[in-house]
């Protein structure tokens, strides 16, 4: 098994990897349908570390440590949990914040679990040109500097059916110039 150390991380499997280069997942965002109305003004008043504001945002915002999430708890039923590590974190925080709302007297069911979106970063090592990726991909591609302080290119792939990908590369416009 060839193995390669990358400075600062773990063992890379470079028969897995062959670049070497692995993202790592930074959030992971799902959503799960609780099947029942929920009052949020009740949770609020109720729960530990959660806030509602209606003038603001129609969900109550719930917090738990661990795994570290946050979780939009909506009076459809519906919730969307945010800042797992991984889909088995997010999982599991979906799971506890559906048992708090099952703890204040809701009838809430799991229903439906699905990852929406997965975020990962890597240093590919070398600096990317995004305007001529985004020429040469124009196909499935945008890329509008003057929209953002940072550059970005969004590619849309289908890697796997049903299942959209995007890749956003974000560079700082001092690290390449817009004319090189």
């Amino acid at each position: 098994m060839a193995e390669h150390v990358l400075e600062g991380s773990q063992p890379v499997d470079l028969t897995k990897h062959p670049s070497g280069i692995v993202p790592t997942l930074q959030n992971i965002v799902s959503t799960v349908n609780l099947d029942c109305k929920l009052d949020l003004k009740a949770i609020a008043l109720q729960a530990r570390n959660a806030e509602y504001n209606p003038k603001r945002f129609a969900a109550v915002i719930m917090r738990i440590r661990e795994p570290k999430t946050t979780a939009l708890i909506f009076a459809s039923g519906k919730m969307v949990c945010t800042g797992a590590k991984s889909e088995q974190q997010s999982k599991l925080a979906a799971r506890k914040y559906a048992r708090i709302i099952q703890k204040l007297g809701f009838p809430a069911k799991f229903k439906d679990f699905k990852i929406q979106n997965i975020v990962g970063s890597c240093d590919v090592k070398f600096p990317i040109r995004l305007e001529g990726l985004a020429y040469s991909h124009g196909a499935f591609s945008s890329y509008e500097p003057e929209l953002l302080f940072l550059q970005e290119l969004r590619l849309e792939m289908r890697l796997i059916p049903h299942l959209r990908t995007y890749i956003l590369c974000l560079q700082n416009s001092e690290r390449i110039s817009s004319d090189s």
